[in-house]
């Protein structure tokens, strides 16, 4: 072998680690980008539901269903950066390669995804509706779903269920739905948990659930207790539940994201 030959086969291997680093950095903008838009849709759908103030149970179903539907427009943002990465991630080799800097950003879709799904159907949206949000029209998934990033998509859900529940709690009507997402929750966690061996990160995110769940049951439970004490008409309870939550600490919120987050982007 000529000197030439090794200064070709170096030549050819910096060439190959430059595109491989520009193409990790371009993901792993796309991926914060991602999450970006996911957590503003999570938002957005937070306050849409909150402006619905009324009691009735056909209009707030409606106005949860029109949350969603503004949810899932503002998400074809991100599935717009999903079909432009296709080229990206073009092989299945190549995506389990870059699977740590997609994974992030796909989790938190999911999450606000899942949580729009909820809002319009009551359920937990199955993985073949996530995966059907990632297609091109011809069909052919931009890349493949994981069992991972799925169920760690879905268990960031908990978190947004336990606040969507907590603020509408002091709402007439409200309690009865709480008590919905709790139970819906409390089976979320129970289901989720015979993944755990498999997954660590799915273990701290049950956590996180387990947390969420504790504070919902609070909640509720010094709403029965009162109710059961005292002879209190439906506002003097939704005032309760009211002062109640203003004396709750945002603590979990913060910790909760800063577990969430701990093992991104690295």
């Amino acid at each position: 072998m000529t000197s030439n030959d090794i200064r070709d086969a170096f030549e050819s291997f910096r060439e190959e680690l430059d595109e491989h680093n520009d193409r990790r950095e371009r993901l792993i903008k796309a991926s914060r980008d991602i999450t970006n838009i996911s957590k503003r849709t999570i938002f957005l759908l937070h306050r849409l539901v909150q402006e619905s103030n009324t009691s009735d149970p056909s209009e707030y179903l409606s106005a949860c269903k029109h949350a969603a539907s503004k949810g899932r427009e503002k998400l074809r943002q991100v599935q717009q950066i999903y079909a432009s990465l296709k080229e990206e991630l073009i092989d299945e080799e190549r995506y389990w390669r870059y699977q740590k800097q997609v994974s992030p950003g796909l989790q938190e879709y999911i999450e606000a995804l899942s949580f729009a799904w909820f809002l319009e159907n009551g359920t937990l949206i199955p993985s073949a509706e996530v995966q059907k949000t990632l297609m091109g029209e011809d069909g052919a998934p931009y890349f493949p779903l994981t069992t991972s990033d799925y169920l760690l998509g879905v268990s960031d859900l908990t978190g947004e269920l336990m606040r969507y529940a907590i603020s509408g709690f002091g709402r007439l009507g409200g309690r009865s739905r709480a008590s919905e997402v709790c139970s819906f929750v409390r089976n979320c966690r129970a289901d989720f948990e015979r993944f755990t061996p498999y997954m660590w990160e799915l273990n701290k995110k049950q956590d996180v659930t387990s947390q969420s769940l504790m504070k919902m049951e609070d909640a509720a439970y010094a709403v029965a207790v009162r109710a059961s004490e005292y002879d209190m008409s439906p506002d003097q309870l939704d005032q309760l539940v009211n002062d109640f939550l203003a004396t709750a600490s945002t603590s979990d919120d913060i910790d909760r994201d800063r577990d969430r987050d701990r093992y991104r982007y690295s």
